[in-house]
């Protein structure tokens, strides 16, 4: 597969950089993307040579109850995206090609697999709103929301970059927010793989039977 080891400074240079506003177009309609031009960013998987912490998050699920992000994946093969059910573009594509990808595993993998979807829209992205969103894709995604900047201090020890969702000129609501989805082995709990908003079904398809050993893709 596609792949690349980089610092752990110059990933998390070039991931603050990469932002997407979803929802939020110019006068042609394209979505406005702002992607850093590193060229790890053409790179399907970033093998990381210093891996990143889990981040010490407690939030809310989708049953309304709190959830331990370190103590409820501990020793469990995870993959962290932040994004939110209002993005028309960016987070459902990113959502399904991992939901597409998992269905090709055995179902014990599929089951000792954890999918942690993370809002970056919590005022709208209510449990009961998360949860019905995510049911179409995957029901067996864990859907969090809470303190948004709770929320914002658990991405960026990720090096990943949320904004405050704002009105855009057309007044719809936006939320500008990274676009890695971060995996973390069952064997260290450490983030050491990292994916960029051009991953495919066809790359998950590919890397989830090795990241479910927490060996690199």
């Amino acid at each position: 597969m596609r792949k690349k080891t980089l610092a752990a400074a110059a990933l998390l240079a070039a991931a603050s950089l990469t932002l997407t506003a979803c929802g939020s177009s110019d006068d042609s309609g394209s979505p406005v993307t702002v992607v850093s031009e590193d060229s790890s960013a053409q790179k399907a998987a970033t093998v990381l040579d210093q891996p990143f912490e889990k981040p010490d998050l407690v939030l809310t699920d989708t049953h309304g109850d709190e959830y331990d992000l370190r103590a409820e994946t501990e020793g469990k093969p995870t993959l962290i995206y932040f994004g939110y059910t209002n993005c028309p573009d960016v987070c459902p594509l990113t959502m399904n090609n991992i939901a597409v990808a998992k269905k090709q595993l055995p179902k014990a993998e599929q089951d000792e697999l954890r999918v942690v979807f993370v809002t970056t829209d919590p005022e709208r992205d209510t449990p009961a709103a998360l949860g019905k969103w995510l049911k179409g894709i995957d029901s067996q995604v864990v859907g969090l929301t809470g303190d948004f900047d709770t929320i914002q201090a658990g991405a960026r020890t990720l090096g990943i970059s949320i904004e405050p969702p704002e009105k855009d000129k057309n007044g719809k609501i936006v939320s500008t927010h990274g676009t890695q989805v971060v995996a973390f082995s069952p064997k260290t709990d450490a983030g050491y793989v990292l994916y960029g908003e051009d991953a495919t079904v066809d790359d998950y398809t590919a890397d989830l039977p090795k990241l479910i050993k927490g060996a690199k893709p």
